[in-house]
C-alpha cells in the first residue's frame, strides 16, 4: 500500500530480527536506507543484521554511517565496538587454528557468537574444533542444528562426517563426505577427509585379512602404513596400534608388542582390549607387577568373572616371582621331568660343592657355599611331588611342616651320591679338580 516508506521496511526488519530471521531482516533494512539514507534506525538495523550473520566488517560500515548521522548515538557506539571485537576474535581464531590450538579457537568462537548468534561460519569452525578435541557429541549437536535449518550446508555435512570418522565409524563418515562434495565439489577439507577415510578403511581391512591368513609380516607392514595416513584419527589409530601389537606378540616380539599397546592406551585410555593384550605380554615376559596393574585397570572398567580370574592369576604369579626360583637355580625348564631335575642337581651340586672351592678366597667360598645350599633346597622341593605341586601353585611351603630352614644341603648331597665316603674331590693341578667314587 505504501512501498516507498522507509519506516515500514525498518519496522518489518525489526520484527524479523525479533524472530531470528536475520537474513530476511537484512534485506528490509537495506531497502529502508536505500529509500532514506538519513534513516539512522535503518542503518543500525542493517549493521545489527550483518553482525548477527557474522559479517563484522559490513556491520562496522553501517554503524559508522549511523554515527556520521548522529555522532552521540550510544547504541551505534556500542555496536561499533562489538563489531570490532568480533573481527578481533576472528583474527585470533584464524591464527590459533593454524597453530592447532583448538581450545582457544572454541573460546574465541563462543565469544564471537554472543554478538553473531546466526553466523553459521562461526558455528562450523567451533564444531570442527570440538571434533578435533574429541568432543564429538557437542560437535554433532552444532552441525545437526545447522542441517535442520539448511540440509544442503556442505560445511555442516563435513563436520558430521568428521565426527563419525574420528569415532571410527568410517563407512558412515564417507557417506557424509560424499554428500558434502555433491553440495560443494571444491570443498577441500571434505575431499581430503574422504580420501583419508577410504585409504584408512582399505589398509585396515587388508591388514586384518593378512592377519587372519597368518601372514603376520605383511599384516605388520599394512598396519604400519595405515598408522601413517592420519595421526589425528585417535580411535582408529589406537585400534591399529593394538592390532600391530597382536601381530608382534604372534611374532614373539614381545617388547615391541608392549610398546604398541602402550601407544594404543595413550591414545585411548579406556581401550580394554589394549590393556588385556599388554597384560598378557607382561605375563609372557615375567613382568608381573605391570601385568597386575593392567588387569586391575581392566577389572575396574569391566567387572567380569573372566577379568577377575586373569587378575588373580597375575597376582599369584607376582607372589611366586618374589620367592626363590628353584627352576632357575637348577637351570631347568618349569616342565622339566624327574630325570632332568636329578641330572641338573648332580651337575650344580658338584659345581658349587664347598670342597671344590677349598683353595679359593674366603669371599668365593662363602658365595659357593650359599649356591650349594640353594641347589640342595631347590632339589628338595622339585624332587618331591607334593612339595613341587605346592610350590608350582604358589602356596606357602612353610605350611604343613615344610619349613625350609630345617634341611641340610650336605645330607641331601650325601643321600643323592650314596652316603658317606661315596666320593671325594682331589686336585689334579692348580685350579683343577675331579671327583671319584669310592
Amino acid at each position: 500500500m505504501c512501498p516507498k516508506n522507509a519506516s515500514y521496511y525498518g519496522n518489518r526488519a525489526a520484527t524479523l530480527m525479533m524472530l531470528g530471521r536475520f537474513r530476511e531482516a537484512l534485506g528490509d533494512a537495506q531497502q529502508s536506507v536505500r529509500l532514506d539514507d538519513s534513516f539512522v534506525r535503518g542503518h543500525l538495523r542493517e549493521g545489527k543484521c550483518h553482525l548477527s550473520l557474522g559479517n563484522a566488517m559490513a556491520a562496522c560500515r553501517s554503524f559508522q554511517r549511523a554515527l556520521e548521522l548522529d555522532h552521540k548515538n550510544a547504541q551505534a557506539q556500542q555496536e561499533f565496538k562489538n563489531a570490532n571485537a568480533v573481527m578481533e576474535y576472528e583474527k585470533i581464531a584464524e591464527t590459533d587454528f593454524e597453530k592447532r590450538d583448538f581450545r582457544k579457537v572454541v573460546f574465541c568462537m563462543d565469544r564471537a557468537l554472543e554478538f553473531a548468534p546466526a553466523c553459521h561460519r562461526f558455528k562450523i569452525l567451533k564444531a570442527e574444533c570440538l571434533a578435533m578435541l574429541g568432543r564429538y557429541p557437542e560437535a554433532q549437536s552444532v552441525a545437526s542444528d545447522i542441517l535442520r535449518m539448511d540440509s544442503t550446508n556442505a560445511d555442516a555435512l563435513y563436520v558430521r562426517g568428521l565426527c563419525l570418522y574420528y569415532e571410527d565409524c568410517i563407512e558412515k563418515a564417507v557417506q557424509f563426505f560424499v554428500q558434502a562434495l555433491r553440495m560443494a565439489p571444491d570443498h577441500e577439507k571434505a575431499c581430503i577427509a574422504c580420501r583419508n577415510a577410504k585409504a584408512l578403511k582399505a589398509k585396515k581391512e587388508d591388514g586384518n585379512k593378512a592377519f587372519k591368513e597368518g601372514n603376520y609380516k605383511l599384516a605388520y607392514e599394512l598396519y604400519t602404513e595405515a598408522l601413517g595416513i592420519d595421526p589425528n584419527n585417535i580411535k582408529t589409530n589406537a585400534k591399529l596400534y593394538c592390532n600391530r601389537g597382536t601381530v608382534n606378540s604372534k611374532l614373539r616380539k614381545l617388547d615391541e608388542a608392549i610398546e604398541d599397546c602402550t601407544s594404543a592406551v595413550k591414545l585411548d585410555d579406556t581401550y580394554v582390549k589394549a590393556y588385556l593384550r599388554r597384560a598378557q605380554c607382561y605375563m609372557d615376559t615375567e613382568q608381573y607387577e605391570e601385568a597386575v596393574r593392567d588387569y586391575e585397570k581392566v577389572y575396574q572398567t569391566e567387572k567380569t568373572k573372566e577379568h577377575k580370574q586373569l587378575l588373580k592369576n597375575a597376582q599369584l604369579e607376582l607372589k611366586k616371582s618374589k620367592r626363590k626360583d628353584y627352576y632357575k637355580i637348577l637351570g631347568v625348564d618349569k616342565n622339566a621331568s624327574e630325570d632332568e631335575i636329578k641330572k641338573a642337581y648332580r651337575k650344580r651340586a658338584l659345581m658349587h660343592h664347598p670342597d671344590r672351592h677349598s683353595g679359593a678366597s674366603a669371599e668365593v667360598q662363602k658365595e659357593e657355599e650359599k649356591k650349594f645350599k640353594e641347589v640342595g633346597e631347590a632339589f628338595t622341593i622339585l624332587s618331591d611331588p607334593k612339595k613341587k605341586t605346592r610350590y608350582d601353585s604358589g602356596q606357602d611351603l612353610d605350611e604343613e611342616g615344610m619349613n625350609m630352614g630345617d634341611f641340610d644341603a650336605n645330607n641331601i648331597f650325601k643321600a643323592f651320591f650314596g652316603g658317606p665316603g661315596g666320593f671325594s674331590f682331589e686336585a689334579s693341578g692348580p685350579g683343577n679338580f675331579f671327583f671319584q667314587f669310592g
